[in-house]
C-alpha cells in the first residue's frame, strides 16, 4: 500500500546498538528468589490489595484491584506465598518507596482456572471492563490503562488507528522481537482494538532499520485476512513518539490542549496489543513482559520477565562485565540509572542496560549556554529549550510554563546536540516537579481554606440555631407564666397571691389545676423556710426581723395579731409600753 509520509519537526539520529542484542530469540527467565510487586505501575489511582500476608496466590490471581476508572489492575507473576505487603523502592528517579506484594514463589508455577473471552459478543463496555481487571496497560512507556483509551470520540468519527512499532529509542529491540517472533498475535490483538473503535484505516508503522520485523507483519496479515497496512517510516528519533508516529503517517498535528482522539485517530504500542489478545483469547492477565538486557554485558538478549523480578537477577542472566557500576532502565536517551539494582521489573521497563564508564563516558563540564538555537532546531515539539533553561535555572518557574514548558517530552533530543553539554531535560524535569509540588501545596491550601470557611459557617448556624431555642424557650416561659397568672385568678385569687389549700374545683381545667397546685406547693416551700444565720444577731436586730415577719403574717392571711403585739412595735412590746391608751376604769 503506497501511502504519503510526512516529516516531523526535528529529531535526532544517536547510536542505535541494537544489532548486539537481536541476534537469539526471545528467552523465558528463570523464576526469581521472591517477586516484589508494586500495587502502582500505571497512570492513575493506586490499586488496593486484596490478599493477605500468609495467603497463597496462584499464578494470574488478582492481588491488587483497580482504583477508579482510570487505575489497572495487579496480578501475581507466579504462585506462592505472600510474604509481605509493604513499602519497598521503586525504579523512579525519585528514589521513592511505595506498596508492593511481596510473593515466595513456590516452584510450581501453578496457574488460575482460565477462559477465553468471546468479545464479539459482548457489548464494548464490557470488553473494556475486562482488559482492566487483566491489567493491560501501554507496554511502549506511558503505562496508560489501554481500556481507557478505547472509546471514540462523540463528535469526531474514528478515522485512524496508529499501531506504534517504531521503537527509536537506542538500544531497546524487545518490540522488534516481538513483531518477528508473535507477529500473529500481535494482529490479532490490534484487530481487537480495531472492533472496538471503528476506524476507516489501520496503520501500523515500523522504523525501516526492522526489516524481518516488518515483513514478519506483512506475512501475518496477509495469514489473519486482515487489510491493515503495514508501512516503513524513516528512522529518526524521536519517531516511536506517539505524536510524531501520527504525523508521520497521517499529516496531522495533535496540539498540546488535545486529545488525539479529538482529531479521530488513535495510537497504541504493538506489545499492548499483544498483551490484549493474551488477555481476550486465553485469558491471561499482564504478568510478564519482554525486557531487552543489554549494555555492558557478555550475551545481549531479550528476556520474557515476570513482573515484580528483582532488576540485578534479570541483568545476570546476560553476564555483566565487571566494571558495570548500575544499570539503566529505559534507552540512553530517556533513561535513567534506578536507585538500587534490586528494584523490581515493572510494566514500564522494556530494557536493561548495564552501565559502565566505557559505555558511557563521563560528559564533560557543564559549559554557559551560547543561545546557538541548535536545542530548538532539534526539539520535535518546536519549544525553545534555551529560554525554559534560563527560566528553570532562574527558579522563574511561571515563566517556563508560558513557554509550555508541560509540552516536552523529555526526549533528550535538546541535551543531545547542546554543544555547552546543559543536561537540559534535567532542568525542565526539576522544573516540573517544582510547579507540581507548590500546584498540591496550593491545593493543601486551598482545601485548608475551605475547611475554616466550612467550621466557621457551621459555627454561625449552630449560634443562630442556639439563639433560636432560647428565644423559642423564652416565649414558652412567657406563656406559662401568663398561663399561671390566668390559673390563679381563676381560682379567686389576686396574681402573686398564695392559697391556702391546694384544692381546686373540679370544674377547672386539669391544667391550670396542675399549675394552682405547682403554685401552692412553692407557697408552701416558702413559708417552710426559716431565716438563717440568725445566731450572732443583736437584740435589736432580733426586734427588727419580729416586726417584719409580723407585718408579713397580717399582709397575707388578714389577721389581726395577737395581744400583746403591735405591728409597729418590738417583739414583746404592750401597749401600754408602746403608748396605747389604757383600758377604761370600772366604775
Amino acid at each position: 500500500m503506497l501511502l504519503k509520509l510526512f516529516k516531523f519537526h526535528g529529531g535526532v539520529k544517536p547510536p542505535t546498538h541494537k544489532t548486539q542484542s537481536v541476534g537469539l530469540p526471545i528467552a523465558p527467565a528463570p523464576l526469581p528468589s521472591k517477586l516484589v510487586v508494586p500495587l502502582h505501575q500505571s497512570i492513575g489511582g493506586t490499586p488496593k490489595p486484596v490478599v493477605q500476608v500468609g495467603e497463597r496466590v496462584l499464578k494470574g490471581q488478582l492481588i491488587g484491584e483497580a482504583d477508579g476508572w482510570i487505575s489497572s489492575a495487579v496480578h501475581a507473576p507466579t504462585s506462592g506465598s505472600v510474604i509481605e505487603i509493604g513499602m519497598h523502592l521503586q525504579p523512579h528517579p525519585s528514589g521513592l518507596d511505595a506498596l508492593c506484594v511481596v510473593i515466595e514463589p513456590d516452584g510450581r508455577d501453578e496457574w488460575i482456572a482460565r477462559e477465553p473471552l468471546d468479545y464479539r459478543s459482548l457489548p464494548p463496555e464490557q470488553v473494556r471492563e475486562h482488559l482492566q481487571r487483566a491489567g493491560v496497560v501501554g507496554l511502549g512507556g506511558a503505562v496508560f490503562p489501554t481500556h481507557g483509551k478505547l472509546t471514540a470520540s462523540r463528535t469526531v468519527p474514528m478515522q485512524e488507528l496508529v499501531i506504534n512499532g517504531a521503537e527509536c529509542e537506542p538500544f531497546i529491540t524487545c518490540d522488534d522481537l516481538l513483531m518477528r517472533e508473535r507477529a500473529g498475535d500481535v494482529i490479532r490483538g490490534v484487530g481487537i482494538f480495531r472492533d472496538l473503535l471503528q476506524p476507516q484505516k489501520v496503520l501500523i508503522g515500523i522504523e525501516d532499520n526492522k526489516p524481518e520485523a516488518i515483513a514478519a507483519m506483512q506475512a501475518a496479515v496477509k495469514a489473519v485476512g486482515e487489510d491493515f497496512a503495514v508501512i516503513a517510516v524513516p528512522t529518526r528519533y524521536p519517531a516511536g513518539g506517539a505524536k510524531q508516529l501520527i504525523r508521520v503517517l497521517t499529516g496531522k498535528e495533535v496540539p498540546a490542549s488535545k486529545r488525539s482522539t479529538d482529531l479521530g485517530v488513535q495510537c497504541f504500542n504493538v506489545a499492548t496489543a499483544y498483551t490484549a489478545w493474551r488477555a481476550i483469547a486465553h485469558g491471561e492477565p499482564v504478568i510478564s513482559r519482554l525486557v531487552t538486557v543489554t549494555g555492558n554485558v557478555d550475551t545481549p538478549r531479550n528476556y520474557e520477565v515476570l513482573i515484580g523480578a528483582p532488576m540485578d537477577e534479570v541483568l545476570a542472566l546476560a553476564g555483566p562485565q565487571a566494571d558495570t557500576d548500575g544499570i539503566v532502565m529505559g534507552g540512553p536517551m530517556m533513561g535513567f540509572l534506578v536507585p538500587d539494582a534490586r528494584v523490581p521489573v515493572v510494566k514500564a521497563t522494556n530494557c536493561l542496560i548495564a552501565h559502565s564508564p566505557k559505555l558511557f563516558p563521563a560528559k564533560a563540564p557543564e559549559m554557559p549556554c551560547i543561545r546557538c538555537g541548535s536545542c530548538a532546531q532539534a526539539c520535535p515539539h518546536e519549544l525553545q529549550p534555551f529560554e525554559m533553561y534560563w527560566h528553570a535555572r532562574a527558579k522563574n518557574f511561571g515563566k517556563t510554563q508560558e513557554f509550555h514548558i508541560f509540552d516536552c517530552i523529555e526526549c533528550g533530543c535538546c541535551s543531545f546536540v547542546c554543544p555547552s553539554r546543559i543536561p537540559l531535560v534535567q532542568y525542565f524535569r526539576f522544573a516540573k516537579s517544582e510547579i507540581w509540588a507548590r500546584e498540591r501545596e496550593k491545593k493543601a491550601a486551598d482545601t485548608a481554606k475551605d475547611r475554616f470557611e466550612f467550621k466557621q459557617l457551621r459555627e454561625e448556624r449552630e449560634k443562630a440555631e442556639k439563639a433560636e431555642k432560647l428565644a423559642k424557650a423564652a416565649a414558652a416561659q412567657a406563656a406559662r407564666k401568663a398561663a399561671e397568672a390566668a390559673a390563679a385568678e381563676a381560682a379567686g385569687a389576686e396574681p402573686g397571691t398564695s392559697t391556702p389549700s391546694a384544692t381546686v374545683d373540679s370544674e377547672i381545667d386539669p391544667k391550670k389545676a396542675a399549675i394552682a397546685a405547682a403554685m401552692a406547693r412553692a407557697k408552701t416551700q416558702r413559708e417552710a423556710a426559716q431565716p438563717q444565720n440568725t445566731e450572732l444577731m443583736t437584740a435589736e436586730q432580733q426586734k427588727e426581723v419580729a416586726a417584719i415577719e409580723t407585718r408579713r403574717q397580717v399582709l397575707q392571711t388578714g389577721e389581726t395579731p395577737a395581744s400583746g403585739s403591735d405591728p409597729d412595735a418590738g417583739p414583746g412590746t404592750s401597749p401600754a409600753d408602746a403608748g396605747a391608751p389604757s383600758s377604761p376604769a370600772r366604775s
